[in-house]
């Protein structure tokens, strides 16, 4: 007797919100025995569909995954059980409701969601769909398969599928893919996804003709701090920096870590230079305050360069080069400071490479030599001292500035050859002098971190007979990172020998009270920084300076004033009590030669000579520029310049009151008005002020936009010839000059 296939008739239909405690597969398993038993001829295929069944029960009773069906219209007409619990709902509150409420639409997933709304409408297959469930915070995550189902007639009535939790695998992935776009260390973006942020914001800036900066930066000192207190210190340090610089930058920005003790901030819609410079040292102030690491202090410091797009570049790796060249150029300066990208740090950059050659040749070939600036009392002008200050004359480019060398010296490794140079030339000279007279020679942190410090210092002193209370060192802050333990015997060591000991540029940023309370200093040298600009009205650098002197006298330390060059500034220093004062109001630095012979009468006295108040730091230069006024440009020469004016050289006949644009080159225009004009010579007044390039230069606070200057039908390197077809540019043959050049032959 031939077997008939297992029916299930439409009034034995399936009762889905029965409160029946088996489970589907079971009901039909308990059915399909039933029929077993009750004929004799069941075949072997009735048995393994009731196996079959039984396994699926079983398998979803794991809850290793789970079945669901729907109808013709899409609402679900079976669901497991156990997904009904993940859902807090029962399986008769499921049903009836529609398959795609399960899922959640959100900005991670809507792709996925939208695309199973597409696929049941079209009625298609989908295999291993992957799926946010709409539960609680959205964090599960679901892998759906389902086929459409026909009846005979080939007509659709639903879907039968199944599925599986999968959270785990995308919370794996999710956590790799973090792992890979974000450092794991400090929890801010890594070099591949600030790269990809980068070169997405170009291309949508460039399309909006909008700006961009890029910051690189470099931790000053930061080796020092790795090698002395361990990795695991340092990566605390790195830590505690990445908090800063969150901090300082805001919302303005995203920060990210580059590798080792190197970060990369972006800042769209940022060019100008002034609000760029005072980030700068907003952010080199923050990093440089002491750090507390596993009870330990720490001071460490950073430098950085800025690129601008477009202006220095409108790719990342254009971006990427300049920021590079500028940060390059801040620690070639002296570290701790900012440094816009220009042109012509290309070429400063093969000059470098150059002069560090030269560099290692210069003390063999007799190329350097030491001057002596005198440090003067400032109640009666007596020199009590001089400064050793390191020259280098260059056979072929004359006088190399020590801002040049001596930074060049510190990354060549030359500085403890160059520092034991100048300590026993300075001590040879220094002998030669009456004996009341002191010489300062400076001592770098690479020479104080050198044990063999106080033994050359006594060879020096043995070798040159000069008593050792006449040899005064003057030693930085950035010393006291090396640890205190060190840095304590060092300064044993050196008061056993009998000399005398000075910090030097106090008040730089790495200023603490309670190492002058344990160091051994003689003396205090107040940064020029402090100086400048200190008597005009506003300033608070009187009480700075008040406090600084009456700490020393509290410490029976002297206190010497650096870099004043106005009467005025020497009055007011005088009036607070400072004892020494050292800058160009007495005296530039001389040769040894004509020192010896201005002391050969056994004392010095200077007369103060200067300016009588101060004013703007004025830039010398010789440089030519444009000056537009009208229709006409001029080539003219600017002679100096500060941050409120400059000296402009090579026009007649100009009233004063007369209006220029001074085009600097690079799209930097200054609006400037003449104030003065004598002869050939204007002196010009800006309408905004300059502000610094973090180097010692100036620059305007913003450029034209090379957008603008294309537009205009001039050639910009950055932008494509044919981006702006049409010249805007005026005539300039409409009208005669209104000046006479120094050139013209009327």
């Amino acid at each position: 007797m031939k077997s008939e296939p297992l029916k299930i008739e439409d009034s034995q239909e399936i009762d889905f919100s029965s409160n029946d405690s088996q489970s589907f597969f079971g009901r039909i398993s308990s059915r399909i025995l039933n029929q077993k038993e009750d004929s004799k001829t069941a075949d072997l295929s009735i048995l393994k569909t009731s196996e079959a069944l039984l396994l699926l029960q079983n398998y979803e009773e794991t809850r290793q995954g789970w079945f669901w069906s729907t109808d013709k219209v899409g609402n679900i007409t079976y669901i497991t059980d156990s997904l009904a619990e993940v859902m807090n709902q029962s399986q008769q509150e499921l049903i009836g409701t529609p398959f795609l409420e399960l899922f959640r639409e959100s900005k991670d997933q809507g792709c996925s969601e939208r695309t199973l709304r597409f696929i049941l409408a079209k009625q298609s297959p989908f295999d291993q769909l992957q799926l946010q469930a709409d539960i609680g915070d959205g964090g599960r995550w679901w892998s759906v398969s389902g086929k459409p189902q026909l009846d005979k007639s080939g007509n659709f009535i639903g879907y039968r599928g199944n599925g599986k939790d999968i959270t785990a695998q995308r919370r794996s992935e999710n956590e790799s893919s973090r792992l890979a776009m974000f450092d794991s260390l400090t929890g801010l973006a890594n070099r591949t996804s600030i790269s990809k942020t980068l070169q997405t914001m170009l291309s949508t800036l460039k399309q909006q003709k909008r700006t961009c900066a890029i910051m690189l930066l470099d931790l000053d000192r930061f080796k020092q701090v790795n090698d002395t207190l361990g990795h695991l210190a340092g990566d605390e340090l790195l830590k505690q920096v990445a908090k800063r610089l969150l901090n300082a930058i805001g919302k303005r920005g995203e920060v990210s870590r580059i590798g080792g003790d190197e970060f990369e901030i972006l800042l769209p819609d940022c060019e100008d230079r002034g609000e760029l410079g005072q980030l700068s040292n907003a952010i080199i102030s923050s990093l440089s305050q002491p750090y507390s690491v596993d009870g330990c202090r720490c001071i460490i410091g950073v430098s950085i360069g800025i690129a601008i797009s477009p202006f220095d570049g409108m790719t990342s790796e254009d971006l990427i080069t300049g920021a590079d060249l500028a940060l390059y150029a801040a620690k070639a300066g002296g570290r701790g400071r900012f440094h816009f990208f220009s042109k012509d740090l290309q070429q400063s950059a093969k000059d470098r490479r150059i002069l560090e050659e030269d560099l290692r040749d210069a003390l063999s070939n007799d190329e350097l030599s030491l001057s002596y600036q005198p440090i003067v009392n400032a109640k009666d002008g007596v020199v009590r001292g001089v400064e050793a200050l390191m020259r280098w004359n260059h056979p072929e480019r004359g006088p190399i500035s020590p801002a040049v060398f001596i930074p060049i010296a510190e990354d060549a490794n030359l500085i403890k050859s160059l520092g034991e140079w100048a300590l026993n030339r300075a001590c040879s000279d220094a002998v030669k002098w009456p004996n009341n007279f002191r010489v300062a020679v400076n001592v770098s942190p690479i020479q104080f971190a050198d044990e063999k410090l106080p033994s050359l210092v006594l060879k020096a002193l043995k070798v040159s007979g000069l008593k050792a209370e006449r040899l005064e060192l003057e030693i930085t802050e950035s010393v006291f990172l090396e640890g205190s333990e060190k840095t304590e015997k060092m300064f044993a060591d050196l008061k056993e020998i009998g000399v005398r000991l000075a910090l030097d540029d106090f008040g730089t940023g790495y200023s603490s009270l309670s190492y002058l309370q344990t160091a051994p200093f003689d003396k205090i040298k107040i940064d020029q920084s402090f100086v400048r600009g200190a008597t005009i009205p506003g300033s608070r650098n009187s009480a700075i300076i008040a406090a600084i002197v009456a700490l020393a006298e509290a410490l029976d330390m002297e206190t010497t004033a650096e870099g004043i060059e106005a009467m005025d500034e020497l009055e007011w220093i005088r009036d607070l009590n400072v004892s020494h004062v050292q800058g160009y109001v007495y005296s530039m630095a001389v040769q040894a030669e004509e020192l010896l012979l201005l002391v050969k009468n056994g004392e010095w006295i200077v007369n103060p000579n200067g300016p009588a108040k101060f004013r703007q730091d004025r830039v010398s230069m010789y440089r030519k520029v444009q000056a537009v006024h009208e229709n006409h440009c001029y080539s003219v020469m600017i002679r100096n310049i500060s941050a409120t004016g400059a000296l402009m050289e090579g026009l007649s006949e100009v009233p004063v009151g007369t209006k220029f644009v001074i085009d600097f080159g690079d799209g930097q225009l200054a609006l400037a008005v003449v104030r003065r004009s004598e002869k050939l010579q204007q002196g010009i007044e800006f309408e905004e002020r300059l502000v610094s390039d973090g180097n010692g230069g100036l620059c305007t606070r913003r450029r034209v936009s090379p957008y603008l200057i294309a537009s205009a039908g001039m050639h910009i390197p950055n932008i494509p010839a044919d981006f702006y077809p049409t010249s805007i540019y005026p005539n300039p043959l409409n009208s005669l000059p209104a000046f006479y050049s120094a050139n013209d032959k009327r």
